[in-house]
């Protein structure tokens, strides 16, 4: 069935009382919440851009340093306009897709870490649209650990990993006891 009105209203009536998919839409909310408030203080708080020279060392393996990427993840495929807002539709659509697949989803896991990696790619896109950059500060450059990142970079790969996890050791199992069990 394409994706038009009458498929959204069904898959809406079928995701609506999923709570698989209303606790990967709290995730969410939640990732994009502690993501936001983070750079607001990180701003505005602290100052941290204006006031510290852009780093503050907070021990020998972690310090808080003010780095605006134009980038995605760790600053990769940086650009100008046309990469801002290709990289803002791209992660939309990406986010759309898995709030998609969340209204779909029985397991506990998987809609856990997809909700990490929708509330990650939104706080992300509204530091794009907003500033032009994503605001990037944790920085964990004394364990060797080359890149500066953010609350909602971290949801991102913590996300994958719940899916990871829950691809390699919670649906195989589900399928076996399904199978075991007709």
């Amino acid at each position: 069935m394409p994706w038009g009105g009458l498929a959204v209203r069904a898959w809406w009536r079928a995701a609506r009382p999923n709570p698989f998919f209303r606790l990967g839409l709290l995730v969410a909310l939640g990732v994009i919440v502690l993501d936001q408030l983070t750079k607001h203080w990180i701003l505005y708080g602290i100052r941290l851009p204006d006031r510290f020279g852009n780093r503050i060392e907070i021990s020998g393996i972690f310090d808080l340093t003010y780095v605006e990427n134009t980038g995605v993840s760790f600053g990769l495929f940086a650009g100008g306009l046309a990469s801002r807002v290709l990289l803002s539709v791209l992660a939309v659509v990406v986010a759309a897709y898995v709030v998609r697949w969340l209204g779909t989803l029985h397991r506990r896991v998987a809609a856990i870490g997809g909700g990490f990696i929708v509330g990650g790619a939104l706080g992300n896109v509204y530091d794009r649209v907003l500033y032009g950059y994503v605001v990037d500060f944790l920085d964990f450059s004394g364990l060797h650990f080359p890149f500066v990142f953010n609350v909602a970079d971290a949801a991102i790969n913590v996300g994958v990993a719940c899916l990871v996890y829950d691809a390699l050791f919670v649906a195989p199992k589900r399928e076996l006891t399904e199978t075991t069990d007709a």
